[in-house]
């Protein structure tokens, strides 16, 4: 039998009823948003970086190395004894230690005693054509008379060519500070890449590095981000952004395993996976 014009206008008006009582009690589209909101909370799990600030040893770099660790006034670094200087160095900086004028510059560049095997020395790099490059920067000392002193120490040196040391390395350190006061305090861990070695200079065989790294954590809330960067050991005139990488992607580079012992694992592993620029530059 035909299906007259009212019966079709019933049958429409049934099914367009059945439709919004079914959206009404179910309310799909606020399941979705919900679905939503735990997936970014997820994606970006809370951290607290005032951690890091306690404890320096939380973001030490670790890799399967015999490396001496030392603590100084100012830094904490790991001294690796076959190519006579430190695989890395550690230390946080915050705006009041760069705005001190407290100690001058001492330039008493001296052999580390406290390194059992014994450090590199100064002679080491006579002749050699290369830099004693400050891995943990003098400029980021001047509040305490100590922590100048020991940023003189060779152990804390690292043979650098000298257009990179008195550039494009120069720029990056005078940066950070600048982010130090702006950020008010910046964790920071610095060192060359030791592999592969081709050229040793001294009578203790210090390696000459193809390139050094700097890892920078934001301590300061609400916001926290992680930023990295690789350069070559050779002078420079671009700007540092192209330089920048994430942590993880330095992680591949070095082999180290960046902020391992720091809690909340996580949040730490999709930070390392982030490279936000405009939040520095």
């Amino acid at each position: 039998m035909p299906i007259s014009k009212n019966q079709r206008f019933g049958i429409i008006t049934f099914i367009v009823l059945l439709v919004a009582a079914y959206l009404v009690t179910t309310e799909p589209w606020k399941k979705d948003a919900r679905d939503l909101q735990t997936s970014m909370v997820a994606e970006v799990p809370p951290v607290d970086m005032s951690l890091l600030w306690d404890h320096l040893s939380l973001g030490y770099p670790m890799a399967s190395t015999t490396d001496t660790i030392r603590s100084y006034t100012g830094f904490d670094l790991g001294y690796n004894e076959q190519f006579e200087q430190a695989s890395w160095v550690v230390y946080i900086l915050t705006r009041d230690e760069v705005q001190s004028d407290l100690a001058e510059r001492t330039d008493n560049f001296r052999a580390d005693t406290t390194i059992k095997t014994g450090s590199a020395e100064p002679e080491d790099y006579r002749g050699s054509g290369f830099d004693r490059g400050h891995l943990a920067p003098a400029g980021d000392m001047k509040w305490d008379w100590n922590a100048m002193s020991e940023s003189f120490l060779m152990s804390n040196m690292s043979p650098q060519d000298p257009s990179f040391n008195r550039g494009v390395w120069r720029r990056l350190e005078e940066m950070v500070r600048k982010w130090a006061v702006e950020k008010d305090s910046i964790y920071v861990i610095s060192g060359p890449l030791l592999e592969p070695i081709d050229t040793l200079i001294g009578g203790n065989g210090v390696g000459v590095p193809a390139s050094y790294f700097k890892v920078l954590v934001d301590l300061s809330p609400p916001d926290h981000s992680f930023m990295a960067f690789l350069l070559p050991n050779r002078g420079s005139s671009g700007d540092l952004r192209i330089f920048a990488i994430t942590v993880d992607s330095l992680e591949t580079v070095t082999g180290y395993d960046f902020f391992s012992a720091a809690p909340n694992q996580p949040a730490i592993d999709w930070m390392e996976k982030q490279l936000d620029i405009d939040s520095w530059f």
